[in-house]
């Protein structure tokens, strides 16, 4: 019921027109469609009645970030209501409850500042955030902050004195620096500098020196939306390209009755229903026991970082040459799924924790 209402407001709302009318007039974000996902309780997923959401879970996050990624909907829905409200449900205190809030509402929004070099890697974070009285000096920059261009304000990773410190600090403080940087899947990211900001105690999310025990859950939240969202774009991929086949004819019969591409499409049909299940494990792991959900996270986002990139190769392939024009939206598909398997941890990241937790 979820899925069904989703679509059926994503149809009309954001069809893969949409984006392409946002990146021709040279925007990355449509705040009006972001209020109408918030009046719907989407921005409130994850986020307890107490505080305005509905608190779904995570297995109904995903069945959403699905439902966005077959039309390839650009949002602050996985920076915002899925990482920024798990980090801000581990704290509970009372301005975690009014940031909730605020999210619910659709009010405030949020972007992740963690990556500093060309891979996904929290732990080797050199930011520094250096002890000035009660409070921190930030000094430094990050990159690749997804929706770091809008948010109203950013969850931060620094190093201090021992060990690193998560922050969640107003976007517009002094001493930040953003360079809106427009991806190549039409998203807003950014390069964010820090040039000796002011932090203080109130700043801290968490404790000192304990970024992870905040952070980790959040991470694998959105890493587990991510793969879903990423899961949708293969199945909107996959369906683009079986209308092509019963539609382009050659020899006066359809593709589609080529033995060679059904068997093609088959394939690509059985990968996205496997890593469906993936996904949905995923989902049910962290509702069910988050501190064991990490290979179930990484399987997941492994596996929808591998399909979606088989998906979008089939589809560009069995289109043939219009495949790979502009004019055509299979191009569309192929550079969100380019961008996506690069976010919190590309496949031989994911591939890695998967083969060190298996004992291997």
């Amino acid at each position: 019921m979820l899925a069904d209402s989703a679509r059926g407001f994503l149809d009309g709302a954001a069809p893969v027109s949409h984006l392409r009318g946002l990146r021709d007039a040279g925007k990355t974000h449509d705040a009006r469609l972001w209020r109408d996902m918030a009046q719907m309780g989407w921005a409130g997923i994850l986020i307890p009645e107490d505080a305005g959401g509905s608190d779904m879970g995570h297995a109904a996050a995903g069945v959403l970030a699905a439902e966005m990624g077959k039309t390839l909907v650009t949002s602050p829905f996985l920076s915002t209501a899925v990482i920024a409200a798990t980090a801000l449900k581990q704290v509970g205190d009372a301005r975690g409850i009014a940031a909730l809030k605020s999210i619910a509402a659709g009010e405030a929004t949020y972007a992740l500042a963690v990556d500093e070099g060309r891979k996904f890697a929290p732990d080797a974070t050199e930011m520094e955030a250096k002890a000035d009285g009660n409070g921190f000096r930030l000094s430094g920059a990050k990159t690749f902050v997804v929706d770091g261009a809008l948010a109203d304000r950013l969850l931060v990773l620094a190093r201090t004195g021992g060990g690193l410190t998560l922050f969640d600090i107003p976007a517009d403080r002094e001493g930040i620096t953003r360079d809106a940087q427009h991806m190549i899947d039409s998203r807003d990211s950014a390069r964010i500098r820090f040039d000796d900001v002011a932090a203080t105690g109130d700043d801290v999310l968490g404790a000192v020196d304990d970024a992870m025990t905040v952070l980790r859950p959040a991470l694998e939240a959105g890493q587990a939306a991510l793969a879903a969202e990423m899961s949708g774009l293969a199945a909107g991929a996959f369906g683009m390209t079986v209308a092509y086949l019963k539609e382009r004819k050659q020899f006066g019969v359809p593709i589609g009755s080529f033995q060679a591409l059904q068997h093609r499409a088959a394939h690509l049909w059985c990968e996205t229903e496997v890593t469906a299940s993936a996904i949905l494990h995923a989902g049910r792991a962290l509702d069910e026991d988050a501190a064991n959900a990490t290979l179930a996270v990484s399987l997941a986002k492994a596996r929808a970082t591998a399909t979606a990139q088989l998906a979008v190769m089939e589809g560009v392939q069995m289109h043939g040459g219009i495949g790979m024009t502009d004019a055509y939206d299979m191009g569309f598909y192929m550079k969100r799924a380019r961008v996506a398997a690069e976010w919190l941890g590309d496949y031989g990241h994911h591939a890695e924790v998967v083969a060190g937790l298996r004992g291997f």
